[in-house]
């Protein structure tokens, strides 16, 4: 199989740039809350919200939810000759094509990083991800779960704007917190924890141990570590049921899971400062405006990049990625092949690909997000 990339809509299917597969992601759900992501990137005016809120594109991470199903979260490939094949067992069969050598080295054959694309209707849960010490203490796993959030856009929710809950407030103890969960304050958990009201081009990282929780109204991609680890302090969904213990503490039990929490309790603009990014552009020469998002200064969990392309980009930077296509249309161009692209499709591009132009056909400029994985 040629290693083309591979391509998606949101609820769609992934196919290669010269048709010789297709690629079929499952979308994770349904969930503990509500949100309609595929519709709301492609641009639907009226998407209507279901229980299956969020996308993991080219995802080799089976998701840990209520109702365990086997496989759940992996994406599939859909070959021609009618065999599904998980995307992580094509990766095992041709890992340096897939990943690059330098990849496989340092990280064997996982892709070490999951991106995503969610939607909320309703609040999500408080919450907290684990470091990466804190993860092979209580996992045994490499990985943590450090995030970051682009935000596309968001919607007006019961007459509230966007916004995000990150980090708490000082003088916030553990032993207040724990005070807290036990009674199920949940109006007091909200309260010791810092709230912004969000807008479209606003990043944040979210450092494993740090308590936070996506509003209402919030559109966004989430790149993080590949794990689905999350320590959860309110006992019930946004629609009142009980969640088990285990969805809570994720099997360490309540007291460790409360130790996953880091007690920092930072000022509102201390809080701004460490964990919402403000990256300044930069301009090529052909006037394609460059962000690097998230940078290896900031984490060395993954990169994230934003491309802005009035004309054409060659993007050449010797690493697999998947791409998110924000706002236009154009192709991708390598060697001999074509594909159109558009708004609300996605790619993974694997590292033997090697160079690829990125043409805009709209009058608009093409923009483009570029999630990578750690260097």
């Amino acid at each position: 199989m040629k290693n083309l990339p591979y391509r998606g809509r949101f609820r769609g299917g992934y196919e290669t740039i010269n048709n010789h597969t297709q690629t079929i992601t499952k979308p994770r759900g349904p969930l503990v809350y509500r949100g309609q992501p595929d519709r709301t990137m492609a641009g639907h005016k009226k998407p209507t919200d279901n229980d299956k809120p969020e996308e993991w594109l080219a995802s080799v991470v089976e998701a840990r939810n209520k109702n365990y199903i086997p496989g759940e979260g992996l994406s599939n490939v859909l070959l021609t000759d009618g065999r599904i094949e998980k995307l992580a067992e094509l990766i095992k069969a041709d890992s340096e094509g897939f990943l690059d050598k330098a990849h496989v080295a340092k990280y064997g054959i996982h892709t070490a990083v999951l991106t995503k694309v969610l939607d909320a209707a309703v609040r999500l849960s408080i919450q907290v991800h684990p470091t990466k010490l804190y993860a092979r203490k209580y996992f045994n796993s490499e990985y943590g779960k450090t995030e970051a959030w682009y935000i596309m856009g968001g919607r007006e929710i019961d007459g509230g704007p966007p916004y995000v809950l990150v980090g708490f407030k000082p003088g916030v103890t553990r032993e207040q917190w724990k005070k807290y969960f036990d009674q199920q304050d949940i109006d007091g958990m909200i309260n010791a924890l810092h709230k912004f009201y969000v807008n479209p081009g606003d990043v944040f990282l979210i450092e494993g141990g740090l308590p936070h929780a996506i509003g209402s109204g919030c559109f966004l991609i989430e790149i993080q570590e590949p794990t689905d680890y999350t320590m959860r302090v309110e006992r019930k969904t946004f629609d009142g049921s009980l969640l088990p213990d285990k969805l809570c503490h994720q099997g360490v039990g309540f007291d460790a899971m409360l130790d996953c929490f880091t007690y920092e309790g930072l000022s509102k603009e201390e809080t701004f400062k460490k964990y919402a990014k403000q990256p300044a552009p930069v301009i090529n020469g052909n006037g394609t405006i460059i962000t690097h998002l998230i940078t290896d200064a900031d984490t060395t969990c993954f990169k994230m990049t934003k491309f802005n392309i009035p004309e054409s980009y060659l993007l050449n930077d010797h690493s697999f990625k998947t791409l998110i296509v924000l706002q236009g249309s154009g192709m991708l161009l390598q060697c001999d092949e074509t594909i159109s692209i558009q708004q609300g499709e996605t790619y993974f591009l694997p590292a033997a690909l090697g160079g690829v132009t990125i043409k805009n056909t709209s009058e608009a400029p093409l923009e483009i997000i570029a999630c990578y994985p750690p260097a």
